[in-house]
């Protein structure tokens, strides 16, 4: 009986995270319709609501499709609290779980993440901070732009 639930549930699952991230790409892409170059400037009003309410949403249904549920307990810094979050270790796609539950932060991700289809689009939807790693200032760089980012004073989205 298990089998047989499992070559039913994951077509249909893997049909329900394909549309998910479809419709992922396409409000992102809505959202950065005409705005400046990456990282130039920081997507405001009706974009960023946007993203915040429908990409974090997505995340929470695509999560729940695949079989996880994630309770808060307490409550989530605001960006006058907490300008920087710090999520350690990062190494997998739980990550995207933290982002969920925090409002969709923008994060630091290597630069070559934002050229990848599809997940490139929604990822710099976020804002991120590029790390060019081939670059020997990409360290210095990066502070700085965290930091700038961080004394905004909510300009730009909290940072994770």
């Amino acid at each position: 009986q298990s089998v047989l639930q499992g070559i039913v549930l994951l077509p249909l699952r893997a049909t329900c995270l394909i549309f998910l991230l479809l419709l992922a790409w396409l409000f992102a892409l809505i959202a950065t319709f005409c705005q400046p170059e990456r990282g130039s400037a920081p997507l405001k009003g009706w974009r960023r609501r946007m993203i915040q309410t429908t990409l974090s949403g997505l995340t929470h249904a695509a999560f729940f499709i695949m079989g996880f549920q994630v309770t808060v307990k307490g409550k989530v810094a605001s960006l006058q609290e907490a300008p920087i979050f710090v999520a350690a270790p990062h190494s997998s796609f739980f990550d995207a779980i933290i982002c969920a539950l925090t409002g969709m932060p923008s994060i630091v991700s290597r630069a070559e993440n934002l050229s990848t289809p599809v997940f490139g689009r929604i990822l710099s939807s976020l804002q991120p901070i590029a790390v060019y790693r081939q670059d020997p200032d990409s360290r210095k760089k990066t502070v700085a732009e965290i930091t700038k980012r961080a004394l905004s004073r909510g300009q730009w989205p909290q940072v994770i």
